[in-house]
């Protein structure tokens, strides 16, 4: 789907999935004309360590007493710094299909830092895994065929998108989410969905004068930095929210106001976005604007009224 020019990384902690990956990519490969996908050995709640260099340098200093075992944590922090596994701010977006469960619990925030690290500002992530509709009670927790089984690990529905947003994701959706269950444990519903999460909302604001309406259709709506709009009325915005709301998945809710004289971004001036306020016209098109213009001929040649 990247072509011959993108580039996709595999990640598998196992050796024998990535033994059945690595010996039949050569043959995908010659199927569809080039070879673009590599396989690393690592943990997807730890996506800076690669195991392989880790393995190597344990054979070599193997791990015999209390000392060597610190030393091999310390080798491990080096390896993650100087040579990770995939290094930050590096590719355009995370897929996953049901992988997630499997990280124990108490990893689960790491596992979604993770995610957003190795992302570049505008990246993606796409995930598919299997939620709760209920908090798994800890004797399931303590099943191991439920673990293996997609089960035990599962984070509730609020729990999976609450999760993208505490690792500083914004414009996240809902894309999917299965009518059926796919199972059903004393109870409890667990049942696939699909989620969308994007990286880039980070970043310091500046005024340029620009302003938004939210189109609708509901009467009123809150984004990820708090900025609470009403349906029809012109806000300001600093120049990252701006941009923001350009591109998806914004950019079909919003009308994008340009100011009539461009402030160069390098001249601009903070912006306040710890609160929402309305944008007067005078300030996108300037005090001084006094035109007065002929009606302009609409695009199908016919009354516009």
């Amino acid at each position: 789907m990247v072509g011959p020019t993108g580039r996709v990384i595999g990640v598998d902690m196992t050796d024998e999935m990535l033994k059945v990956a690595r010996t039949y990519a050569p043959v995908v490969a010659e199927r569809i004309g080039y070879r673009n996908v590599e396989f690393r050995k690592g943990r997807i709640q730890d996506l800076a360590l690669d195991l392989e260099k880790l393995e190597e340098e344990l054979k070599a200093r193997p791990i015999t007493d209390a000392a060597s075992f610190l030393r091999a944590d310390e080798l491990a922090q080096e390896l993650r710094v100087k040579h990770p596994l995939v290094a930050s701010d590096s590719v355009d977006a995370v897929v996953s299909n049901c992988v997630l469960n499997l990280v124990e619990s108490k990893a689960k925030r790491q596992l979604f830092e993770e995610i957003f690290r190795v992302l570049r500002k505008g990246g993606r992530a796409v995930i598919s895994d299997i939620v709760c509709d209920e908090e798994v009670p800890e004797h399931l927790q303590n099943d191991p065929e439920l673990w293996s089984g997609c089960i035990s690990g599962a984070l509730t529905e609020e729990g999976f998108i609450r999760a993208f947003s505490e690792a500083g994701f914004y414009g996240i959706q809902l894309l999917k989410r299965d009518e059926k269950p796919w199972q059903t444990v004393e109870g409890i519903e667990f049942r696939s969905v699909t989620v969308e999460a994007f990286k880039g909302k980070q970043g310091p604001c500046f005024e340029r004068n620009q302003a938004v309406i939210y189109r609708g259709p509901f009467k009123e709506v809150l984004d990820d930095d708090n900025h609470r709009m009403e349906r029809g009325v012109r806000y300001a915005v600093c120049d990252k929210t701006y941009n923001l709301y350009r591109k998806a998945p914004y950019q079909h809710f919003f009308e994008l106001v340009e100011p009539l004289n461009d402030t160069p971004l390098a001249e601009a001036q903070p912006f306040d976005c710890s609160h929402t306020a309305r944008r007067h016209p005078k300030e996108t098109k300037g005090h001084d604007y006094k035109a007065t213009t002929e009606a302009s001929v609409c695009c199908d040649g016919g009354d516009c009224c």
